[in-house]
């Protein structure tokens, strides 16, 4: 954190809890607390929560890592909205003098700030997001995609994602259907599905065209307005929409 201060202060509010008591306890029992915090020059939330834990409270739970905006493990709620704390300086989201910190929504809380990712990555595996060669091609020379092929462009389109669970957090579809897989892991389909090395683009069609995949998103575009690395789940999804729809017609669902 920067040592240059301007003698103002920021009035934090931290959603304080214990861990959730089961992964459907997502609002486990737990109240506000309040600091008072020195404002620096181009300070982050994550510097914010930093200082917190380090001059006022050791006990602060929350999770980080990179600082860069590469991992994306710092992700909370600031201000109703999921971000990475890293990356969002308080000088963006701040209105006033007030800001409020929560854990990510949708997800299980571990302790104040930080959360359980593991039903956020069953999802993945329940979506069969996994990359499936195709065992007729040499193993030792893998088919190469041209990074100027068309077949490259639209699997680049959307596989930058580093699973910081943003979109998971900030999508409604997520807060009413439990066992909705999310936008997250969708969209790890849908650049499967393009990937011309996959060996069953088919199958991972068939896996998320359920009432508890593709079919479940109302398109409300949460996800692509929060995303971190700007990719859009929606436009994902709505893809694996039509190329379902397609395979059905087509009597191969």
């Amino acid at each position: 954190m920067d040592n240059n201060s301007d003698q103002r202060e920021l009035t934090v509010h931290i959603w304080r809890s214990e861990a959730s008591a089961s992964d459907d306890d997502l609002q486990p029992d737990g109240a506000w607390q309040t600091w008072e915090v020195p404002v620096r020059n181009s300070q982050t939330v994550l510097d914010v929560v930093t200082w917190i834990q380090r001059h006022r409270d050791p006990d602060l739970s929350y999770r980080y890592a990179c600082r860069v905006g590469m991992c994306g493990t710092c992700a909370m709620t600031v201000q109703g909205k999921p971000r990475w704390t890293c990356r969002t300086r308080i000088g963006t989201v701040v209105d006033g003098n007030e800001l409020t910190i929560a854990p990510l929504r949708n997800l299980p809380i571990i302790k104040d700030l930080a959360t359980d990712m593991a039903p956020f990555f069953d999802k993945w595996a329940e979506a069969g997001a996994q990359f499936v060669p195709d065992r007729n091609v040499d193993q030792q020379t893998m088919a190469p995609v041209k990074p100027d092929s068309r077949a490259r462009r639209t699997a680049d389109v959307a596989i930058e994602c580093i699973g910081c669970a943003v979109c998971y957090a900030a999508c409604d579809t997520v807060a009413w259907r439990a066992d909705y897989l999310g936008p997250a892991a969708l969209n790890r389909v849908w650049t499967l599905v393009n990937d011309e090395r996959e060996a069953s683009p088919k199958e991972h069609l068939k896996a998320v065209a359920g009432e508890s995949g593709c079919l479940s998103c109302h398109s409300h575009q949460s996800c692509a307005e929060l995303c971190p690395k700007h990719l859009n789940p929606t436009a994902s999804i709505a893809g694996l929409k039509r190329k379902s729809f397609l395979l059905a017609l087509a009597g191969r669902s």
